[in-house]
């Protein structure tokens, strides 16, 4: 018959230390990366729009069309009408469309 012997089973308590360590570091750099990751301002997309000058291509009254970062947008003037080629500042993103005031 087959004989299991307990050697076999037995692990260097210094591996154990080893081990244990290893991983509290990894968790403790995962969790921080992940609050520093968690705070920082987003860098794209619509919520970087916000404060962003565009031109606008056809006349807002209220509603028209602007020009931002290589790409047309349906906008919407909160400040009156506004003529084809001056600049407005997006003040709002609400789905696909921008809320802009008149740049001054």
């Amino acid at each position: 018959m087959f004989q299991i012997n307990p050697s076999w089973f037995q692990v260097d308590t210094w591996l154990i230390v080893l081990v244990a360590i290893s991983v509290v570091v990894f968790l403790a750099v995962a969790i921080i990366w992940g609050i520093q990751a968690h705070r920082q301002r987003i860098l794209a997309g619509r919520e970087d729009l916000i404060g962003k000058t565009a031109e606008v291509k056809a006349a807002l009254d209220p509603k028209g069309t602007i020009f931002i970062q290589g790409e047309n947008w349906t906008a919407i003037s909160q400040g009156g009408r506004v003529e084809s080629g001056e600049e407005v500042i997006i003040t709002k993103v609400d789905g696909l469309k921008l809320y802009v005031a008149k740049k001054e």
